[in-house]
């Protein structure tokens, strides 16, 4: 079972809840105040109790890798990233312990003030096309024709690396495009700096085939 302690406490509640609706229905108590509190308890408070930890128990599992792989299609893509000898981006901030088992969620994730929200919405986007365009499209026809809704934005590399500590700066690159990586014209994932995040990506292909 899950080690998650809010799947832990929905569990719990909602055992409680059946505890006392089973007391209710084979006692047949008179419904005095006593009665009233364990039916409020037992239909009401322990319930919402169950939805909120359950929601909440829900939302860690889908920051989870292997959810994120768990549809055929990105299955290449959790397996990269837990590839221990693989070199890309997603493969080595996999085995970062600040990110491990969350790493796809870590760098997909909307950082702004209703990043939560906003990201799931995306995940919703995500859940329809596969269902309605990708659900029994093979894996090569797939990797061939998915790429990224928009440029993946240096501001989420910059949650972490702050391009302000001395040791990024002490390295040429970084000093000379600052400007361009701040402004996003220049990609951090690109593959002149530090390469796709993926191995499948359009930009890791057109760098395989020498195409700018």
């Amino acid at each position: 079972m899950s080690s998650d302690p809010f799947l832990i406490l929905a569990l719990i509640t909602t055992g409680l809840a059946a505890i006392l609706l089973l007391w209710f229905l084979i006692r047949r108590p008179i419904l005095n105040r006593t009665t009233k509190i364990v039916l409020l308890f037992g239909i009401g408070v322990l319930p919402l109790m169950t939805a909120a930890n359950g929601s909440i128990a829900g939302y860690h599992a889908t920051t989870q890798r292997q959810f994120c792989g768990s549809c055929h299609v990105m299955t290449p893509y959790s397996d990269d990233s837990n590839d221990r000898k693989s070199t890309t981006l997603a493969a080595r901030h996999a085995r970062n312990t600040l990110f491990g088992d969350t790493n796809c969620y870590a760098c997909h994730a909307n950082y702004g003030m209703y990043g939560t929200v906003l990201t799931k919405i995306g995940g919703l986007r995500h859940v329809y096309e596969y269902t309605f365009n990708y659900r029994n499209t093979p894996i090569k026809q797939f990797l061939e024709e998915i790429e990224i809704r928009e440029p993946f934005p240096n501001s989420t590399c910059m949650h972490c690396h702050s391009t302000e500590n001395p040791g990024w700066s002490a390295i040429g690159d970084h000093t000379s495009t600052i400007d361009r990586l701040r402004a996003g014209t220049l990609s951090c994932a690109s593959a002149g700096c530090h390469g796709p995040a993926h191995p499948f990506s359009k930009e890791a292909k057109r760098a395989k085939a020498g195409v700018k």
